[in-house]
């Protein structure tokens, strides 16, 4: 793909390359939230994605558009989590090596699922300078090509694919709520939005205690990530570069939420929909708990993003 925004044609395009290598996640419902909050909900279920993230769709599409001389070399990335997996999974796929960078304090559960996966792991500080410089040292030694979790327009294109299915299994959609970390899924979730639907607007959701997102969007410039705090461990990073100005774009609002409500909101999910989902995943569905959007009488569509979680570690009892 060019090195641009993702057209149409592109998502399209990304659709087809990855279709034998992903699910087709199932958009499931809730007659109890349904009546609960007087809307129609509408969950993409991306927890049933290979390796239990939306990320699968991203990596084997920046896989498969890799020139096939890089693509021998190995790949390698810093992510801590969901996106170490998918692309340890997608080089196992194209049998080549990934060398992933992962924080020391990543999830125990995740780390374990990379190693499955074949995953080449080196632990670093639990810091953005640290994942980078030692991605960057490991990629000088090995000849690897990088492919970031997120700030990649093959990523974004990839990660498209999902709201692109949400829609064409429910096109009149009012809303859709994803939620916001380094900004792939979103700014996805918002040209696929632009493209497919008629008349969707798309409302990001954000931990209070991980709000970088909500205010570069209101400063209209990136603001780092700076010590981030919440329950929601996919969602600690920076906005990347590519993904800020589709954000900016396409974006209706960011709204935030509290790790409090995160936490009723993936239980409430666990109990009445009994589907395992991460804290990532539960924050749409927290937005709405805290009415800071307004679903009434509305069609909502809400990306489930996934569901690698720790079940020896859950936040409820």
């Amino acid at each position: 793909m060019p090195n641009r925004i993702p057209n149409k044609e592109d998502i399209v395009r990304a659709h087809e390359l990855i279709k034998p290598y992903i699910n087709r996640t199932p958009v499931l419902t809730s007659a109890t939230f349904n009546h609960l909050f007087s809307a129609d909900l509408y969950f993409k279920c991306e927890n049933f994605q290979k390796v239990g993230a939306f990320k699968s769709r991203g990596a084997i599409h920046a896989l498969l558009n890799l020139p096939k001389e890089e693509l021998k070399r190995g790949v390698g990335t810093h992510s801590s989590g969901n996106h170490a997996q998918a692309l340890a999974r997608a080089a196992k796929l194209f049998e080549i090596p990934a060398y992933i960078v992962m924080p020391e304090n990543s999830p125990k559960v995740k780390i374990d699922a990379v190693k499955g996966y074949g995953g080449i792991i080196t632990f670093c500080k639990p810091t953005l300078e640290a994942r980078e410089s030692t991605l960057k040292g490991i990629i000088e030694r090995t000849g690897a090509s990088e492919v970031h979790p997120y700030d990649n327009y093959d990523i974004i294109a990839g990660q498209a694919t999902a709201t692109k299915e949400l829609i064409e299994e429910v096109p009149d959609l009012d809303i859709i709520l994803c939620p916001v970390g380094g900004g792939g899924l979103l700014s996805g979730t918002a040209l696929s939005t632009a493209y497919f639907s008629e008349k969707a607007t798309v409302v990001a959701c954000e931990p209070s205690g991980a709000d970088d997102a909500c205010r570069s969007f209101k400063a209209g410039k990136i603001i780092p990530s700076v010590s981030p705090n919440t329950i929601a461990d996919g969602l600690l990073t920076s906005l990347g570069q590519r993904n800020f100005p589709i954000i900016q774009k396409y974006v209706n609002e960011i709204v935030t939420v509290s790790d409090e409500t995160i936490i009723k909101a993936m239980k409430w999910t666990y109990e009445r929909m009994k589907i395992v989902i991460e804290p990532s995943s539960a924050v749409p569905l927290a937005a709405i708990m805290e009415e800071k959007v307004t679903v009434q009488s509305k069609k909502v569509g809400i990306l489930i993003s996934g569901g690698n979680v720790d079940l020896k570690n859950l936040p409820f009892r």
